[in-house]
């Protein structure tokens, strides 16, 4: 396997929605019609809340990863109002430059996931974060990728045994939204490597190959992403992201990881003392997972928080 001499171009990608936005929820509220609930797992307001947590996660990034190349905000016709757009660091994609028109209009996050790789001018090295993500000590590209230039899949055990046998005997699950996507990412994997992994996402930053990417997207699995594109809402049949890090594993491009509270911690805004998980575990990367057990209450702290924890500026501000 080739091993990289010269440090890797690495670049930085975001998901982002302003869910205040009144235009964008005209435009939602148009689309999906006045019987929609609300306050289902996939339209509840935890999935498009920003507490602007985005311009706190870029002065983590500055901070502690000041090595990356090029970050890419990609989002639904919206700019964030404080951004610097003056620093050619950091551009704004909107997603009809990477969504087919089928796909549109898409308040589903995990199908805009599916087409990250088209990206104009994205490196072969990337990250992905979601906005509510971040760095909390300094890292050098080797946290994310090996010296041979492939991903370090980081992952948290979480499935039992009794849960993986009810998988690949396709028993019925009690489960969330989340879970039934991230079972049908491992169950595409299984079918297609005999290779089933257990471990779920540790929510929060990963790294990949633009190329594995693409060729998971595009070509091995084509046909099932492809028929999930018209799922403008979060469902059951979607296919988690993680797909593509389960790949790299099955392919053998890929570094597996397990992770601890110490390296990646997910801290759930509705249970409020955010200081007290890091000072206990003092992660190198946390996110503060926004749901639909949050309450506006909840959302409050998250900035006054952010702002003790990062106080200065960035470059991406104006």
């Amino acid at each position: 396997m080739k091993s990289y001499t010269k440090p890797l171009e690495i670049d930085l990608v975001y998901l982002w929605v302003d869910g205040s936005d009144q235009e964008w929820l005209a435009k939602k509220k148009q689309f999906l019609g006045e019987s929609i609930n609300l306050n289902t797992e996939a339209t509840s307001k935890a999935r498009n809340a920003d507490n602007d947590e985005l311009k706190y996660s870029l002065r983590s990034a500055e901070k502690y990863a000041p090595w990356i190349r090029r970050i890419f905000v990609v989002t639904d016709e919206q700019t964030p109002k404080w951004l610097n757009l003056q620093n050619e660091k950091i551009e704004i994609v909107d997603i009809r430059k990477l969504l087919p028109a089928e796909a549109l209009p898409c308040y589903n996050s995990v199908i805009i996931e599916h087409f990250l790789y088209k990206i104009p001018g994205l490196s072969e090295h990337f990250l992905y974060a979601n906005d509510d993500m971040f760095f909390n000590a300094h890292v050098e590209p080797s946290f994310f990728f090996t010296e041979e230039g492939t991903p370090i899949v980081r992952l948290q055990r979480s499935f039992t045994h009794k849960w993986i046998n009810q998988c690949r005997r396709r028993l019925k699950i009690h489960t969330n939204i989340y879970r039934k996507t991230i079972e049908r990412a491992a169950l595409l994997i299984d079918e297609k490597y005999g290779k089933y992994y257990s471990g779920t996402p540790h929510h929060n930053i990963d790294s990949y190959l633009k190329s594995d990417y693409q060729y998971v997207s595009a070509d091995l699995f084509r046909q099932e992403i492809g028929s999930t594109i018209t799922h403008h809402l979060r469902s059951v049949d979607d296919i988690q992201r993680i797909v593509y890090l389960y790949y790299a594993l099955a392919a053998k491009r890929g570094t597996l990881r397990y992770v601890s509270r110490r390296e990646s911690c997910r801290i759930r805004i509705h249970k409020p003392d955010f200081m007290g998980f890091i000072r206990t575990y003092k992660p190198t990367l946390f996110c503060l997972n926004d749901s639909h057990h949050a309450t506006d209450e909840d959302r409050g702290r998250v900035v006054p928080f952010l702002e003790n924890l990062f106080p200065e500026k960035s470059s991406f501000e104006r």
